[in-house]
């Protein structure tokens, strides 16, 4: 049989050429909506469950790493700097990853500062842009507070308070390179450069309280924002690109695994 707008009817089925009517073709679209979100959040799942070790994210994190420095020397800007994004998630995957058991959480700051650091590499691909310059300085101001207060967990104010010469030499450093940094600027940028600078300092001198792996990836992290301020404000060096990102990098990796690791030591030596 054969009616306007169906053919060959078979099995209660319309054939090749058939209409499908736009409720059926809705139904279809949202299973299909379903079922990718379905696919998302178990390969989500599969990346973050844990294996005691999170190798595999850190081999991850350091190819991606690879492609993003390499797109940097090429060209700061573009479609091959697409890794970037999936830098900080390759990080997260590790510190969920390299739990012992499903029970015992990552670093609720750690994991924050993190999702924070990736909104702020996203943002600062476009930092041509003023919008787009200070949205990526807000992402991160996050990533500083989520930090820092992270190593206040992990002792970090009160080694300050029993050798606070370097907290001191980060408050120094912090008034000297606004001083060098701010004439540069636009005014209405001051201000907030100012802020978050304080706030990235605090993180320095927090992340010196920690010691060790932590410390060494919080300068190395304040080294590569001290360049984008110059580069904000019109001092430019040979090859800036490539160290403000290999120092953020660096910085981020350190700062992760040391994260991690001292947190290992002081749970193995809990008695019980």
């Amino acid at each position: 049989m054969t009616i306007t707008g169906w053919s060959d009817v078979r099995g209660g089925r319309p054939g090749r050429g058939a209409a499908v009517p736009a409720g059926a073709e809705r139904g279809r679209a949202a299973g299909r909506r379903g079922g990718l979100l379905r696919r998302t959040v178990a390969a989500a799942a599969r990346m973050t469950r844990p294996d005691g070790h999170g190798r595999g994210a850190l081999v991850a994190f350091g190819a991606l790493a690879a492609a993003d420095l390499i797109a940097v020397a090429r060209g700061p800007r573009g479609w091959e700097r697409a890794a970037k994004p999936l830098l900080m998630p390759a990080l997260a995957a590790h510190a969920l990853r390299r739990r012992p058991d499903g029970k015992t959480p990552a670093p609720a700051p750690l994991v924050a500062g993190l999702a924070c650091a990736t909104a702020g590499d996203t943002a600062l691909l476009f930092d041509e842009h003023e919008p787009a310059f200070l949205l990526g300085m807000a992402a991160f101001l996050g990533t500083q507070v989520s930090y820092t207060a992270g190593y206040a967990e992990l002792g970090a104010f009160r080694a300050i308070r029993e050798r606070p010469l370097p907290a001191l030499g980060c408050l120094a450093a912090w008034a000297a390179a606004n001083a060098v940094i701010s004439p540069g600027l636009e005014k209405k940028l001051r201000l907030p450069v100012a802020g978050y600078s304080l706030a990235l300092m605090t993180m320095g001198a927090a992340g010196l309280g920690v010691g060790g792996k932590v410390g060494a990836g919080a300068v190395a992290f304040v080294g590569s924002d001290l360049l984008i301020g110059l580069q904000a404000a019109g001092r430019k060096v040979p090859g800036q690109e490539l160290m403000i990102m290999a120092g953020y990098l660096a910085g981020q990796y350190l700062i992760t695994t040391g994260w991690l690791e001292h947190r290992e030591e002081r749970e193995g030596s809990l008695p019980g």
